[in-house]
């Protein structure tokens, strides 16, 4: 079972504290230290520092901006692979699945699914309301951000998945001794993350239970098929092709994208639907693609130390 990955390396709690300092470290200030750099340079311009999103996608550029936000999760993504090589004396793979090699073919199929619905959702609603939509599209700049989003996205919503559905995950659950709790806790840990994003200022606190339910979904993918796989491919369409499709003022990527969102937004049923509607669906179309069973045990049985299990130094050599 994929947490039980977690008894493959050190696992006293007190790692799992270290390592999450660690990780915060890399991810908030050390990657964050370019950004900051950036903004301060450009307000000793104008003499004027921003505080929203939107104020610093203006005042550096949105490619230039996008790039350096990215980086935060890049070098957070080297902070969780230090962490878990060096501190807790575990294979990176033992991070990503519970199967003998990471299985990149789940990670594609997952990539294009979702990068299908992702447009073809897109598509039908400029067909139906095509007065919500303007062309945004820029030749030059698009090309740059489809270089910055290829290269960075990926890392970025990679960096979300082994953070919260791998390294939270497997830390909770083997404190908590079964599936339902780190289920639950990473799920309101990924929503709660989302806070300060502008759709939350623009939308309301409401807006936080399709980021829980995204979390929620993305959770009960790992569980049932053990392992992170189809997450990362979800996880990376989605952000890539919101990035690349379509923009809005009050979104957090603010981008060079085909299209812009010029419609007031609210707070309706449409933004729960995928919570309620299409999540289920697609889940019952992956249990039947891969034959997922014992729903109630993978998602809240017990996690039981494997036997039998040492922390030799002889295992530690043998890391990926």
């Amino acid at each position: 079972m994929f947490i039980e990955q977690g008894y493959k390396g050190l696992h006293e709690a007190w790692r799992y504290l270290v390592g999450l300092i660690i990780i915060l470290f890399a991810w908030q200030v050390i990657g964050a230290l370019p950004l900051v750099a950036a903004l301060i340079s450009k307000s000793m311009e104008s003499g004027d520092l921003p505080t929203s999103i939107g104020a610093m996608s203006d005042m550096l550029g949105s490619n230039l901006f996008l790039f350096l936000m990215l980086l935060t999760f890049a070098l957070g993504l080297i902070g969780i692979y230090i962490t878990v090589r060096f501190l807790h004396r575990q294979a990176w793979k033992a991070l990503t699945t519970a199967r003998n090699k990471i299985n990149w073919s789940r990670i594609i199929f997952a990539f294009i699914v979702w990068s299908l619905f992702s447009v073809g959702f897109l598509a039908i609603d400029i067909y139906f309301s095509p007065e919500a939509y303007v062309i945004n599209f820029e030749p030059q700049p698009f090309l740059i951000l489809l270089v910055i989003a290829t290269l960075f996205i990926p890392l970025q919503t990679s960096f979300e998945e082994y953070f919260m559905r791998g390294y939270l995950m497997q830390g909770i659950g083997i404190a908590a001794g079964n599936r339902w709790v780190p289920l639950i806790v990473t799920s309101f840990i990924f929503g709660i993350l989302h806070i300060f994003n502008p759709e939350v200022a623009k939308l309301g606190y409401g807006i936080l239970v399709f980021y829980m339910g995204t979390g929620l979904f993305l959770g009960v993918l790992t569980l049932m098929d053990n392992g992170l796989e189809l997450a990362l491919g979800f996880h990376a369409a989605n952000n890539l092709t919101t990035a690349l499709l379509v923009t809005a003022d009050w979104t957090a990527f603010q981008t060079h994208s085909v299209y812009r969102d010029i419609s007031e937004p609210s707070l309706g049923w449409d933004v729960f639907i995928p919570v309620l509607v299409i999540y289920p669906v697609l889940l019952v179309l992956l249990a039947k693609k891969y034959g997922w069973t014992d729903w109630k045990e993978r998602l809240t049985g017990k996690v039981v130390l494997p036997k039998p299990v040492t922390n030799t130094a002889s295992d530690e050599k043998s890391m990926d």
